[in-house]
């Protein structure tokens, strides 16, 4: 069967003052559940993209086997499989697809981890829809290791899924909830493994089947994991790195947009676009801030710049607890599945056409643009070679979207070659826009009149990074295309 669900985070008490909520009548059904995770030492379900469970509860016990895909972020469309079992022994016959998933090490397979949850269920009816409220309070349990887990998962039984989405920012309003991204499972592989300090773009796993429209909601949903998943640790304290990834993530998207312009159009996506543009900007002081504490910083300077930094990190704290961070990653979640551009007739064929013939033009889009603009970086101003590198950012982007479609053997080979001549170039006009962004950031933390400012300054000479940059520029120009 295939279930649609929007997963939510809410923290523990956001939870209960929800549970008060007047558009939850009656008391709620409760259940204590207890959830053994299966998989083999290697992980080979979870890395095949399924996991694995039995769990108890009423008295009777349920394997499940999921297809959780690519891993969509918020918004759930997976196929399962599902039968009773007598105890804690999986049960790997015909009727599930581990033994042909994984063959042999199905002998393998064994349990991981426990989650232990009480669970509260409501259903909530209005016109439009029916829809299955559960609030998950509990306890993820890896060997030694604990984790709390608290969120609340609506699962649509009939009726528009909007209604999923509408209801939502009716449970933001009682008790601040953020866009879910983390399994069950997800949440048990990670207690089980090492911590991540950040996490990096996952490969995005289009096949040649899939059209234009759903390569754009897989990317869609990718970056959305991403910035949540990295959002998650920024919460946790002011590293540097999780930073970094959010505000990579945040690119990754809004080029996304770009990319799939001819078919997004202009209506709600110039809206995202926007937001995207705002949150961005006020992640890129710290980020910036970030940067420059890396380097070696001057005794006389560096409780300045920390200062300023601590300060940068608090208005990044700030932004990320606004309610308009909440709602616009749930509003892009909607959107991205259910949003204008759908049903737009002007762009309907651009839609349907195979995410590889759109991949073909989009890539040959973005190449001649980063040429055509590239040609005189050498007499350029900062400006263009600033458009220049923004370009090269979503042609690296675009041709890391779409590797999944070109896997011929030539195709793979071309790819590695092109994407490191990109990285090149990445590299030689980043190094160009610190040379020139870097006094105007001494400026703003008022210190670029300090006797020790000069050091904080780029050393290379501008004229050595410019050629370095005409070098990997005509380098990118005579790389072979791997879409060809």
């Amino acid at each position: 069967m295939d279930e649609v669900e929007l997963k939510l985070e809410v923290a523990p008490e956001a939870a209960e003052a929800l549970e008060t909520a007047d558009f939850l009548t009656g008391a709620p059904d409760r259940v204590e559940q207890r959830s053994v995770y299966f998989d083999t030492p290697g992980e080979t379900l979870s890395k095949a993209g399924f996991s694995l469970r039995i769990r108890q509860a009423n008295g009777a016990r349920v394997q499940t086997v999921k297809a959780v895909g690519a891993r969509a972020a918020g918004l759930f469309a997976r196929s399962e499989w599902e039968s009773a079992v007598a105890d804690d022994t999986p049960c790997l016959d015909e009727t599930t697809p581990v033994r042909a998933l994984v063959g042999e090490a199905a002998d393998d397979i064994a349990p991981r981890f426990e989650v232990h949850v009480t669970r509260r269920i409501w259903t909530v009816r209005d016109e439009a829809a029916s829809i299955e409220l559960v609030v998950d309070r509990g306890t993820v349990v890896a060997g030694d290791r604990r984790a709390a887990l608290s969120e609340i998962e609506l699962e649509l039984k009939e009726g528009d899924p909007a209604a999923l989405f509408a209801l939502a920012r009716r449970i933001d309003a009682v008790a601040p909830v953020r866009l879910g991204v983390l399994s069950k499972a997800d949440r048990g592989y990670r207690l089980s493994g090492e911590a991540p300090s950040a996490v990096k773009a996952e490969p995005v796993l289009l096949h040649e089947d899939m059209t234009a429209a759903q390569a754009f909601q897989q990317i869609v949903q990718l970056c959305l994991r991403q910035f949540r998943l990295n959002e998650a640790l920024l919460q946790q304290g002011r590293a540097a790195a999780p930073l970094h990834q959010a505000r990579v993530a945040l690119r990754r998207l809004r080029s996304a947009f770009s990319i799939f312009k001819p078919i997004i159009g202009d209506g709600d996506a110039a809206k995202f676009r926007e937001e995207l543009r705002w949150l961005s900007s006020e992640l890129g002081d710290a980020r910036n801030l970030d940067v420059l504490m890396e380097r070696e910083v001057p005794a006389s300077l560096h409780d300045r710049i920390a200062a300023a930094r601590d300060a940068a990190h608090d208005r990044v704290g700030e932004a990320l607890a606004s309610p308009r961070v909440r709602r616009l990653m749930i509003d892009l979640a909607e959107w991205t599945a259910r949003g204008d551009w759908l049903a737009a007739e002007a762009a309907e064929a651009g839609r349907a056409q195979p995410a590889t013939a759109f991949a073909v033009v989009a890539l040959d889009r973005f190449r001649r643009k980063v040429k055509k603009d590239g040609r005189d970086l050498a007499g350029a101003d900062d400006e263009t070679r600033h458009r220049v590198r923004k370009d090269t950012k979503k042609l690296r982007y675009a041709s890391e979207f779409f590797e999944a479609l070109f896997q011929r053997k030539r195709q793979r080979l071309r790819h590695k070659h092109f994407i490191r001549a990109l990285e090149d170039i990445q590299q030689q006009l980043g190094d160009l826009n610190d040379h020139a962004t870097a006094p105007l950031l001494l400026k703003k933390i008022g210190i670029d009149k300090e006797p020790d400012a000069a050091a904080l300054l780029m050393r290379h000479k501008r004229g050595k990074l410019i050629e370095a940059a005409v070098e990997a520029h005509d380098e990118l120009v005579d790389a072979k295309r791997f879409w060809r």
